[in-house]
């Protein structure tokens, strides 16, 4: 048993007095699977005979899927590519691939069936356009090792992936459900969400060994279906016919641990900046002169009392400036250490006796150091690199120039025929 290619022009001919009946999908959705193909009778929207596919019958297959003819349980002949096709039992298996991998053919040489045709024969149709939306979302916190704050935290992510399948027979054979007329992803919704979370953590500690930052994971979509697709690469593409197409991280959220060690991380590395510090010890001061204006009990006890705070927290704030004050001159001496440093390193010259040197001349023969390349001084003493002096706008009188007599000069006058330089 096997399929020939019906010309699709002869759907309305006289071929068609010849078919018993046609095969379609019934009722295939976008969540759709798999399901059973429905005889109509010609001239009618009856179905035929159940479980039989009579010789000559005509079976027709729509775009995004394949179609599987069954005999007797096995797959005796199969097509992915759109058109009409007639069931001929004494024919050879055509295997019509489509678009699909020609890896279609090693999972058919597998479970191809060889015997002679029997007297249950289905049609089964599979979706091999992507499914899209599926919703996942984690239901235990996932741990997640950020090198940024070095620190084990937990996060929620919630959000929809898609799969596809490529090897249709290979989910026909090892994973659909046997015994049943339609498959939608719901059916299956359970196991892949158990599986997909297994993945999904595999996946993020995978981003987390590479040192993606935990608040760069929400824009790392991309990457993440990449780090999907291979962890259940052995799982769902070699042992079930499915990978994964993408995936979409809606929000990304912490528990209430892990945002207060974020959020302490945040505030200590703010406030180990001295000028930080400082404003916050000014802001207090102000925030408590305003608030003793405003009081309602008088403003005369109000600045009594914060006086007397004062008094007491007075010597604190000051020791807290002080120690701020300090740590900003230290960075201001550091800042200007490494400036000077870089100006002399720019400036080191090296002589031609070998001697580094940053002064006007060689500390070990007294050589002058070398103008720098291109550099010249103009008459009004201004030293220059450029084509015009910085200070009276006179030409660089180094540069060559060609007079219109054809001779290339230097300097102000051509050596050829005295014109000036224009």
């Amino acid at each position: 048993m096997g399929l020939i290619t019906a010309a699709v022009s002869s759907i309305s001919g006289s071929l068609a007095d010849s078919w018993k009946e046609v095969i379609e999908p019934e009722d295939m959705t976008d969540s759709t699977l798999l399901v059973k193909g429905v005889p109509i009778k010609k001239g009618s929207n009856k179905r035929g005979t159940e479980n039989i596919v009579s010789n000559g019958s005509i079976i027709h297959v729509f775009p995004n899927t394949l179609m599987l003819l069954i005999d007797g349980g096995k797959i005796v002949d199969y097509s992915a590519q759109e058109g009409y096709y007639e069931v001929n039992n004494s024919s050879s298996p055509s295997l019509f691939n489509g678009e699909l991998s020609e890896t279609l053919k090693d999972t058919w040489e597998r479970f191809k069936f060889g015997g002679a045709p029997s007297q249950r024969q289905y049609v089964y149709y599979i979706n091999t356009a992507e499914i899209k939306g599926i919703k996942f979302g984690t239901r235990q916190p996932v741990n997640y090792f950020d090198n940024f704050y070095n620190a084990e935290l937990f996060l929620r992510a919630h959000g929809s992936y898609s799969i596809k399948i490529t090897d249709p027979i290979k989910f026909f054979t090892e994973f659909a459900p046997k015994g049943t007329d339609r498959i939608e992803i719901k059916d299956l919704s359970e196991q892949l969400f158990n599986e997909f979370m297994d993945a999904l953590q595999s996946a993020i500690n995978q981003m987390s060994v590479d040192g993606v930052r935990i608040s760069a994971i929400t824009s790392k979509s991309r990457e993440l279906s990449k780090y999907m697709s291979k962890t259940l690469d052995e799982d769902w593409t070699e042992l079930r016919g499915i990978e994964v197409c993408s995936v979409g991280i809606a929000s990304i959220s912490y528990d209430d641990e892990s945002k207060a060690l974020i959020n302490m991380r945040n505030k200590g590395a703010m406030m180990s900046d001295p000028t930080i510090r400082e404003g916050f010890v000014q802001s207090s001061v102000a925030q408590g002169l305003q608030s003793a204006g405003s009081n309602t009990s008088g403003a005369g006890n109000a600045f009594m009392a914060m006086n007397m705070g004062m008094g007491g927290a007075g010597g604190f704030m000051n020791a807290a400036s002080q120690a701020n004050a300090a740590q900003m001159q230290m960075q201001a001496q550091q800042a200007a250490a490494q400036q000077q440093a870089q100006q002399a390193a720019a400036n080191t010259w090296k002589c031609s006796c070998g001697a580094e040197n940053t002064g006007n001349f060689c500390n070990n023969c007294g050589s002058k150091k070398p103008a720098p390349a291109g550099e010249w001084t103009c008459s009004c003493g201004t030293k220059n690199t450029g084509k015009f002096c910085g200070n009276c706008g006179a030409k660089n009188p180094n540069e060559e120039w060609t007079c219109s007599c054809g001779a290339v000069n230097k300097g102000n006058f051509c050596n050829n025929c005295g014109a000036k330089r224009s």
